[in-house]
């Protein structure tokens, strides 16, 4: 077989290029792929590694005050409003039916328990008195007769001179003088006892508050509905005051403490009172403990009827946390606070909020004593922010 010569390139030269093999040119784009994406990871881990340092750095920049919180170990005032009452409070009333003959007391007057006040003229009872009386006499005679009957036909049934029926009958009829002698002492006794009651005397020491008869006046025996009133009295030394102390409180009133009685009119001047009693039970409808302070009035000073403040120092003895109220933050999940961690890293706690004391507001829960707390936590504070501590005015790393 021939073969036809293949004439030289032109000018010396192929001008179609050579070609390669597939083989070669495979591997090597591949290994190319290959470093770029590997110099892609590489820069990337380079950019996020910069940017946690850039936030690292920015985070540990920030620098807050903080302050620890305290239980308020210190003694705590309740004032409570009052009315001053009078130790012990009367309305006299008539006892008996008559008119006012005198009366020696007006309002305002100190007496002593059983002194006079007034006296009431009763000519009805005076007479049924000397009725009873003359009654009660006859009944006397008449029974000093039935006893001598009785004594003689005593002697004689024994001597069988007269029956046993006529014994029985002097029996009887000595035993019957005798009952109406009884019973004439009885209502001689009790129209006594209403003539004693046109006397009208003080029944305890006192001062007459209230006049409401005078001479010549017609009074009935009676009480509050169907009676003549004739004086008020009150006791005004000692005085006493009721509260009603909130069930917050509650437990720390005990009988014998000392409280301090404010009274508007002495200004700069306070009383002191002790708490004598209390009602042992809470109001459920007020929620309050009823207690009693009583306070000696010597001087007169004080009077019934007056409006009162007591002032209770109560110290608990498991006081309650106390946070600056420029610490404490609402947001969406409740009342919370900015707590340093020990890794000086925030974390927003939940915390339940007592009575607010203005500059201070109590915490039921949520806080222990000397945690740390930021003063005047700012938005960029998030949890688990790293932070720089300010405490009393010294930065802690």
């Amino acid at each position: 077989m021939s073969t036809t010569p293949t004439s030289p390139p032109e000018n010396g030269k192929n001008l179609q290029p050579p070609r390669r093999s597939i083989a070669i040119w495979g591997p090597l784009l591949a290994v190319t792929l290959l470093a770029a994406l590997i110099l892609v990871m590489a820069w990337r881990h380079i950019v996020v590694r910069r940017e946690l340092e850039q936030t690292s750095k920015s985070d540990a920049e920030i620098s807050v005050n903080v302050v620890r919180v305290k239980r308020d170990a210190k003694p705590h005032e309740l004032i409570l409003p009052g009315n001053i009452q009078a130790f012990t409070e009367a309305t006299l009333y008539a006892r008996t039916n008559g008119y006012i003959k005198a009366w020696f007391t007006d309002i305002g007057t100190k007496v002593k328990e059983g002194q006079l006040l007034a006296e009431i003229e009763a000519p009805d009872v005076d007479a049924q008195l000397r009725q009873a009386t003359a009654a009660l006499a006859q009944a006397r005679s008449n029974l000093e007769i039935a006893r001598l009957t009785f004594n003689r036909d005593n002697g004689l049934q024994q001597k069988n001179v007269i029956s046993r029926q006529e014994y029985d009958i002097s029996r009887t009829a000595r035993d019957a003088q005798d009952a109406a002698g009884k019973a004439g002492e009885a209502n001689l006794q009790n129209l006594q006892v209403q003539q004693n009651f046109q006397k009208i005397t003080a029944p305890f020491s006192g001062t007459v508050t209230k006049r409401f008869v005078d001479i010549g006046t017609l009074v009935t025996a009676g009480s509050s509905t169907a009676g003549t009133s004739l004086f008020s009295l009150q006791q005004t030394d000692p005085l006493r005051i009721f509260v009603s102390v909130p069930q917050s409180d509650a437990p720390l009133i005990k009988v014998g403490m000392k409280a301090r009685v404010l009274i508007q009119e002495y200004p700069g001047q306070d009383f002191e009172g002790t708490v004598v009693r209390t009602a042992g039970a809470i109001d459920p409808a007020s929620r309050t403990l009823l207690t009693e302070i009583d306070i000696g009035n010597p001087d007169g000073k004080l009077f019934a009827g007056m409006y009162a403040q007591v002032k209770f120092v109560l110290k608990d003895e498991t006081p309650p946390v106390l946070l600056p109220a420029n610490a404490f933050t609402f947001h969406s999940a409740g009342p919370q606070v900015a707590v340093v961690t020990k890794e000086n890293r925030i974390h927003w706690q939940d915390v339940k909020v007592g009575r607010d004391f203005g500059t201070a507001i109590e915490l039921v829960a949520g806080l222990e004593e000397n945690t740390p707390v930021v003063i005047n936590p700012t938005d960029d504070l998030r949890e688990g922010t790293g932070i720089q501590v300010k405490e009393d005015g010294k930065t802690k790393q």
